[in-house]
C-alpha cells in the first residue's frame, strides 16, 4: 500500500478526534534549538495541521508539506486564517522546497512512513546551515491504568496491521538517521479526556483499525462500548500520552563521510 493514502478515508475523524500536541514543545525548541518567530519551518507530513498550527500561531513562516490530498485540503481549511502558512503538495522524500530555505524540518506522527535515506538527503538539501530536524510522536501509554491496558488489548485484537506499523517498531531507526551526529530526546506528558463518541473517533482515525463495512467492525464497536462502560467516570475516560520530541542537526551531504 502507498502509505500516503492510508488516511484518505479517515480525514473527518482525524480532524475531530486526533490528539493535538503539548504546547511545551515550542518551549523545548526555543530553549534547546533557538526557535524564534523569524525561524522558517517545513512541517513535513503535516496532515491536518495539528503541529503546524503551533508554528503558525507563533508567527513563523511555515510550509505545510503533505502528500495526501484529502489531508492537505483539510489542513488548509483548518488553518485558513494564517497568511504566514503555505500549503505544499510534497512528501518527505521530495518536498519541492528550495535549497537551504528553512531553519527547521519537523515531522509529527509522520517520519515512520518515510523512506529514511531519501528523507535524510531531502532534509539536508532544504535546511540552512545549522538547521534542525525535529521528530515528534504521541505515544499512547499502554499499561499505566486499567483502562489503558484494556484499550491496548482491544486494539491488538482488532487492529488489522497494528503490530507491523506501531511507532515502537521504528525507534531503532532514529539514531542511524541522525548519525554520525547526536540527537536529543525530550518527553512531555499529555492527555485526552474523551466521551464515547470521541474515543471511537480517536480509534477510527488510526490507519490500522477496521472501518464501517469491515467484517470485524460491529464486534469492535460492541467491545468499545463495553470497554467504555466499564471504565468511564462521569461520562469520560482519559487517554494518556508520552509525547516524545527527538531533535538534532544534519550536515549537508558534502560534509558527510
Amino acid at each position: 500500500m502507498d502509505h500516503t493514502q492510508r488516511f484518505s478515508s479517515r480525514v473527518s475523524h482525524y480532524v475531530r478526534y486526533r490528539p493535538s500536541y503539548p504546547p511545551e514543545i515550542l518551549d523545548v525548541l526555543r530553549t534547546a534549538c533557538g526557535l524564534t518567530e523569524q525561524s522558517v519551518i517545513a512541517d513535513v507530513g503535516s496532515g491536518t495541521g495539528l503541529l503546524t498550527q503551533f508554528f503558525a500561531r507563533n508567527g513563523n513562516r511555515v510550509f505545510a508539506v503533505e502528500p495526501n490530498e484529502a489531508m492537505r485540503i483539510a489542513g488548509e481549511k483548518e488553518l485558513a486564517e494564517f497568511p504566514n502558512l503555505t500549503s505544499v503538495n510534497g512528501r518527505g522524500e521530495a518536498t519541492t522546497l528550495l535549497d537551504a530555505s528553512v531553519d527547521f524540518v519537523t515531522a509529527a506522527q509522520s517520519f515512520h512512513w518515510m523512506d529514511r535515506a531519501a528523507a535524510k538527503a531531502e532534509f539536508q538539501r532544504i535546511l540552512r546551515p545549522g538547521g534542525w530536524v525535529v521528530l515528534v510522536w504521541n505515544f499512547r501509554k499502554l499499561t499505566e491504568t486499567p483502562f489503558l491496558a484494556d484499550l491496548e488489548t482491544l486494539i491488538t485484537r482488532f487492529g488489522t496491521d497494528y503490530s507491523q506499523v506501531r511507532y515502537e517498531n521504528y525507534m531503532r531507526h532514529i539514531q542511524p538517521f541522525f548519525a554520525p551526529h547526536p540527537f536529543t530526546l525530550r518527553r512531555v506528558e499529555y492527555r485526552q479526556v474523551v466521551d464515547f463518541a470521541a474515543l471511537c473517533g480517536r480509534l477510527l482515525s488510526a490507519s490500522y483499525m477496521p472501518q464501517e463495512g469491515h467484517a470485524n467492525y460491529v464486534a469492535m464497536m460492541d467491545a468499545m462500548q463495553n470497554l467504555f462502560d466499564r471504565h468511564q467516570r462521569n461520562g469520560t475516560v482519559t487517554v494518556d500520552y508520552d509525547t516524545r520530541v527527538y531533535f538534532g542537526r544534519l550536515t549537508s551531504p558534502k560534509h558527510d563521510s
